[in-house]
């Protein structure tokens, strides 16, 4: 359960990846310190920031220049990817086609999902299956984005190896039946900067995303340096800002790991507003479980909390879909 912390702590990972192939990882250290920071601020904020992950400054900053080129193309250019149910819920979408909570959101956005092949998940896959609508300009825009895809992934597995061994579990409870061919979301977003009337900004009337929770297991944020949008709230209600710090990512927990974890950690709400009269960029990558995981509090996670298991058994790929037709106005 968040607390009513006042900051988001920045936690140094390095140490954990440099052990990730070591069988004795879990008895090292520089490993033991990582996953004590985690735990407390998964326990504590469900927010923090990942420095030492790995990715290059370069490639980051790429992806949101890149971003940044496609939506400063025309509309009808954009609208060549425009997302549709046909396409899998892959594509473009302009401001206002997203719904947080019956509110449009103030931004526009090309949303990305792992591909599913027909028939691969039966009924269950249906809605989702499709191919990624990757824009043609910028030219490199697809094989940028599928190699910083796979760099996410592989950097989002390495952290929750981290998160188990902080619930008390062996380093591989995410793996297999829970998340060893791991779903993922891939949302790059554009928040206009604010409107102003009679010369000051009126930001609560353009919210750029709506308090919200994330879906799955671990969310990492590449956002815009030196524009300070991202909000966290607290127990008491206060809205914590997460501002930009170069050579991390904001990451936070979703809410198959508050299901998974008994309610260990929580999935914390947070929301965006643009109070810049610049542009913004952020690109989400969402680590999720299998598509098709029966996703339940892990036995571990029962016995530090109480002894009860808090939370029915969730599929995936249902409550995926279940938020995915309810969020957009076609």
């Amino acid at each position: 359960m968040a607390t009513d912390f006042k900051s988001i702590p920045i936690i140094d990972i390095a140490p954990l990846l440099a052990k990730c192939d070591d069988p004795k990882m879990a008895q090292d250290p520089g490993v033991y310190e990582v996953v004590k920071q985690l735990d407390q601020a998964c326990r504590e904020a469900g927010f923090f920031y990942a420095k030492g992950h790995g990715i290059p400054e370069s490639m980051v900053k790429e992806v949101r220049n890149v971003t940044r080129k496609f939506f400063d193309l025309p509309y009808e250019e954009k609208l060549k990817i425009k997302l549709t149910p046909a396409a899998g819920y892959r594509g473009y979408q302009r401001i206002g086609e997203n719904i947080t909570k019956g509110v449009p959101d103030m931004h526009e956005a090309i949303d990305c999902y792992k591909e599913l092949k027909q028939g691969m998940y039966g009924a269950l896959g249906e809605p989702m299956e499709g191919c990624n609508q990757w824009p043609h300009n910028p030219s490199n825009f697809k094989e940028l984005m599928e190699e910083y895809i796979s760099l996410c992934t592989e950097l989002s597995r390495k952290i929750m190896w981290g998160i188990a061994l902080a619930l008390g579990g062996s380093p591989d409870e995410f793996e297999g039946e829970r998340g060893g061919d791991a779903f993922w979301v891939m949302r790059l977003i554009g928040y206009p900067g604010a409107s102003t009337a009679n010369g000051k900004c009126e930001p609560e009337n353009d919210i750029g995303c709506g308090a919200h929770t994330d879906y799955g297991l671990l969310t990492l944020v590449n956002q815009d340096e030196n524009i300070t949008a991202l909000q966290v709230r607290n127990q008491s209600g206060e809205w914590i800002s997460a501002p930009p710090i170069p050579g991390t990512f904001v990451c936070n927990i979703g809410d198959m790991l508050k299901i998974l974890s008994n309610g260990l950690y929580d999935s914390t709400l947070h929301r965006v507003i643009n109070t810049s009269p610049t542009y913004r960029v952020c690109v989400a990558y969402f680590y999720e479980p299998n598509y098709d995981a029966a996703v339940e509090p892990m036995e571990v996670c029962v016995q530090r909390s109480g002894g009860t298991r808090k939370f029915e058994k969730a599929v995936y790929g249902e409550h995926l879909v279940s938020k995915v037709q309810t969020n957009f106005v076609m």
